[in-house]
């Protein structure tokens, strides 16, 4: 998170900068949207090809504002910075701006000094039923949550991977997942965890999952989601999908980090390792796919047709 300074102008009032994200092809908040374009669209914007930054702050009257622009370079420096532990005042030239936007389309925990408390900003007269851009509801499971689901098991991968015993995948290397289902896991891997909540034992889960191969058994409806999430990805290899739907990212020396998504579902992969899937319908499951003869061809032809960043 940024620390606040001054910078563009909305509404003829400074902007007190709060936090930058990037809203590009290969990185954008991912609980927008399960692509580029969608979260684009989330914002009433185009999907430019190079993308944007988007300046989250407030101004001189405490209200939000999200402000556009297209110096993508410009931002990325200032959030890397940031994450560094360093200063960094990002001031966008005026001529970058693309729009600013009432509201925020993102949840953000700090406030500005000095001023008053984070609120929306008065409708505008010239265009009084503009729509005030808010957070999309994460309190209940849904296509955002499972999303952020996702982004988590991509950021905590070792803690994700370390719930999952490998006897779990030893069926004659098909990627069976022993005692998988719509329950959760120990820590031993058997079963599925819960997103967002780390993973509860639950001796009561039945059912066997060979998702590796694509093969799971038709009466346990998780799996079988699993068996739809493998196919739909395998079909985006021929027909890729819109723009952002799988990405890669820098995860070993040998290895990429995988994601992607569909209608319902999400997928976090590494490209040596095996896969979770998480579904719209199994709210808070995170559901293992062992690696089996299949899914590291899948993983491969995944990642060559990836969106990377630059």
């Amino acid at each position: 998170m940024a620390g606040t300074g001054e910078a563009v102008a909305a509404d003829d009032d400074a902007l007190y900068v709060l936090t930058a994200v990037l809203l590009t092809p290969a990185k954008f908040p991912s609980v927008l949207g399960d692509d580029y374009p969608e979260a684009c669209g989330a914002l009433g914007l185009s999907p430019a090809a190079d993308g944007y930054g988007l300046v989250l702050g407030q101004d001189g009257d405490g209200a939000r504002w999200t402000v556009v622009v297209d110096d993508v370079s410009l931002v990325a420096v200032a959030i890397a910075s940031w994450d560094c532990g360093m200063e960094y005042d990002l001031s966008p030239d005026d001529r970058t701006v693309v729009a600013a936007l009432p509201g925020w389309p993102l949840d953000v925990a700090v406030a500005a000094p000095d001023v008053p408390a984070p609120h929306d900003p008065e409708p505008d007269p010239d265009a009084p039923d503009a729509r005030v851009l808010t957070p999309p509801d994460t309190s209940t499971w849904g296509p955002a949550q499972r999303r952020l689901g996702a982004d988590e098991i991509a950021l905590q991968w070792a803690t994700w991977r370390g719930q999952i015993d490998d006897s779990e995948f030893e069926d004659a290397g098909t990627g069976a997942t022993s005692g998988s289902g719509p329950g959760t896991g120990s820590g031993s891997g058997s079963g599925s965890a819960h997103a967002g909540g780390g993973a509860d034992a639950d001796s009561d889960s039945e059912g066997d999952a060979h998702a590796g191969t694509g093969h799971v058994e038709d009466s346990a409806p998780a799996t079988t989601g699993v068996r739809r999430v493998l196919e739909e990805a395998r079909a985006y290899v021929d027909a890729p999908p819109p723009l952002g739907r799988v990405r890669s990212a820098f995860a070993t020396q040998d290895a990429r980090t995988l994601r992607a998504d569909g209608p319902g579902w999400s997928l976090v992969a590494r490209t040596d390792d095996i896969a979770f899937v998480l579904l719209d319908d199994e709210p808070g499951e995170v559901l293992p796919v062992g690696r089996g003869p299949e899914l590291p061809g899948l993983l491969e032809a995944l990642d060559r047709m990836a969106v990377r960043p630059a």
